[in-house]
């Protein structure tokens, strides 16, 4: 499940530009997606032991987690001032080659800001594809760039496309990293409309919800603004992927994926 035809490789571009046909079906593979609430549930706590520290209840307060892919890229600075002014977290899915690599600095300073630095593989390839030593590749060297630039390797990643399968899971248990897919896209790569971008973010929106966007676009940086103001607007919270599912922790191979309302 959860795979695709072997063989043929399109560019990064042609990669990307698929990167929001997820598939969300995961019966069948062994993988199993858990939502935020059953991740806090998972606790069995208060939140003083065992699980992720919160910042937020969750349970309690209209979260939701704005997500980006694919990065850091030039705009990246930006989008850290907005976020900055805003005063909002945020979780960044980065890319080693030509990203991580190219940006260590923009990388650093997304960690020293507090926001969430996570794993988008090496080079984008389909890891459902791929054979396990090549998973392992592709997850692994990110795992290694980010920890030498910023102290700390990541605990999440989220697979190309979405797709994963058991293969996959058991890669990531391995490496110690959680699988996180979302609920929310405004497939920002097919337009560089960014009033057309914050409106399809605002349009899905939901408590408990997953934001996918990526920061190397053109239209993406310059809607955050609005989508941030109108979802503080409207109650909302906004989280890491890790305060979104506390006092619960991240189970290293397992796939979290959001249930829209």
């Amino acid at each position: 499940m959860f795979r695709s035809r072997p063989g043929r490789r399109g560019g990064r571009a042609a990669v990307l530009l698929a990167a929001v046909t997820l598939m969300f079906t995961l019966g069948g593979c062994g993988v199993d997606p858990l939502t935020p609430q059953a991740a806090r549930a998972e606790s069995g706590d208060d939140g003083k032991a065992g699980g992720t520290p919160r910042r937020v209840d969750c349970e309690r307060v209209k979260c939701i987690a704005l997500t980006f892919d694919a990065g850091p890229g030039k705009d990246t600075p930006h989008l850290l001032d907005v976020l900055k002014e805003k005063q909002v977290p945020a979780t960044f899915f980065l890319l080693g080659a030509k990203h991580v690599d190219r940006y260590p600095k923009v990388v650093r300073r997304i960690a020293d800001e507090g926001h969430e630095v996570a794993n988008h593989t090496w080079s984008h390839r389909i890891l459902t594809d791929l054979e396990e030593k090549d998973v392992r590749e592709e997850l692994s060297r990110t795992q290694d760039a980010i920890g030498k630039i910023t102290g700390r390797k990541p605990v999440l990643m989220r697979p190309p496309q979405g797709r994963t399968d058991s293969t996959v899971a058991d890669v990531s248990r391995e490496l110690g990293l959680a699988q996180v897919l979302w609920s929310i896209t405004a497939k920002d790569y097919s337009t560089t409309d960014s009033a057309l971008i914050r409106e399809r973010v605002l349009t899905q929106a939901h408590r408990d919800g997953i934001i996918l966007l990526h920061d190397i676009y053109d239209g993406t940086v310059p809607a955050v603004p609005g989508i941030i103001d109108e979802l503080h607007r409207r109650g909302y919270t906004f989280v890491t992927v890790p305060e979104l599912l506390a006092p619960g922790t991240a189970r290293a191979g397992a796939v979290y994926r959001p249930e829209k309302d």
